[in-house]
């Protein structure tokens, strides 16, 4: 079976890149045979730039074409609408990591503009266009011959909103890489609680939320012995955005919070080969996600994040919030979910910890129970499983 498979890769810094070269390694080792026809370039923002990449490819040579649609682009978006006219007996998939829309935004001309008129002008565009763009979101969703989703939550908001019929949408959990179990370092009060946010350090991600969580910790418990890594990749086009620098702002948010020195400690751009060893030097994840207030006028976004695979993989609890489909993804006895932007909630969270150290041991073999059924390899075989029905 010869498939295609159009995504971002790396060296591209996002999830999705991430996601989409764990699954070309997993599904190679299941003797499927993916070929990247556009590695190393981005698919253009318009339809003409799209219409000339297309044209430069044989896709009569595939059996199956499959995206991986998310992240605010829309390249992949345009590549299936042509595959979809061109070749209307080519069977196509995708996954989509940010359900309940494919795209979220207009493609094409309208996203040029997003470069040239005021943010708030933009935004007013995406609103008037957005009526259009749900129709054409739905319109591809009924041509493809399976859609996935990497949780239930996702699975059943895009079914209601695309208007597909039971069954087309499929959830296959985000794989894990296959890690060995390492134990916990020295569990409170023997040692101090050792805390990790882990990720992209972007604007949004509710960074904020956890530093003031801590300070309110501190306060509460002025000897608490707990430490915080905030550690993760960076994108001069996201950390230096609209203003100074992401890292700066962070620093002097830690600073005027009045944390000690040394208790919060930075590990930026962690290379792939230290990832294993830095979540396992920890004993809990935190992601502290907030939902994008603007993205509510468009829908709700229900994805999840690489993170929460690592966590399992690495066998470590997690404390998120309940932005997203996290609260699905720690229904494993595997962690906590809070309500996003509670920090008292957070703080709460942190200290039962404190308390409770046997719950660490506990969600940390219910994670590592979590890492070894959603492997790579077991994923694998339920995707070659699903393309071979759609073939």
């Amino acid at each position: 079976m010869r498939i295609a498979l159009i995504a971002p890769l790396p060296p591209e810094q996002n999830g999705i890149a991430d996601y989409a070269f764990a699954l070309q390694q997993a599904l190679s080792q299941e003797g499927l045979v993916l070929i990247t026809p556009f590695k190393n370039q981005r698919l253009a923002a318009r339809a003409s730039g799209i219409d000339q990449q297309m044209q430069g490819i044989d896709w009569q040579k595939f059996d199956l074409v499959h995206a991986e649609l998310g992240g605010g682009r829309s390249g992949e978006f345009m590549a299936l609408e042509w595959l979809s006219e061109h070749y209307p007996d080519l069977p196509l998939s995708a996954t989509v990591h940010d359900p309940e829309r494919l795209i979220w935004r207009p493609a094409g001309w309208p996203l040029l503009l997003s470069r040239l008129l005021p943010r708030r002008v933009y935004q007013l565009l995406v609103l008037l266009c957005d009526p259009f763009t749900l129709a054409r979101e739905r319109r591809l969703a009924a041509k493809l011959r399976a859609l996935i989703t990497l949780t239930a939550i996702g699975a059943r908001c895009l079914t209601e909103r695309m208007r597909l019929p039971d069954g087309k949408v499929r959830k296959i959990a985000h794989g894990n890489q296959v890690i060995a179990a390492q134990p916990l370092p020295a569990l409170p009060p023997s040692g101090p609680l050792q805390i990790l946010y882990f990720g992209f350090i972007y604007r949004g991600k509710g960074i904020e939320d956890l530093i003031d969580a801590l300070a309110l910790l501190l306060i509460q418990r002025p000897y608490a012995a707990v430490s915080l890594t905030l550690a993760g990749g960076t994108a001069p086009e996201m950390t230096f955005a609209n203003g100074p620098s992401y890292l700066d702002e962070l620093k002097n948010k830690i600073t005027s919070s009045g944390l000690p020195d040394g208790l919060v400690r930075w590990q930026t751009d962690v290379p792939q080969e230290k990832i294993v060893e830095l979540i396992q030097s920890h004993h809990v994840l935190i992601l502290p996600y907030q939902e994008s207030k603007k993205l509510a006028y468009l829908g709700q976004m229900r994805g999840t994040s690489g993170v929460l695979s690592w966590a399992a993989a690495c066998g470590r609890s997690v404390v998120a919030s309940d932005a997203r489909s996290f609260s699905e993804e720690v229904s494993f006895g595997n962690g906590a979910v809070y309500a996003q932007g509670d920090t008292a909630a957070l703080a709460a969270e942190l200290q039962c910890l404190l308390d409770q150290p046997d719950l660490l041991s506990e969600r940390s073999m219910n994670a590592q129970k979590l890492g070894k059924v959603r492997a790579w390899p077991e994923t694998a075989k339920q995707f070659r499983a699903l393309f071979s029905s759609l073939v």
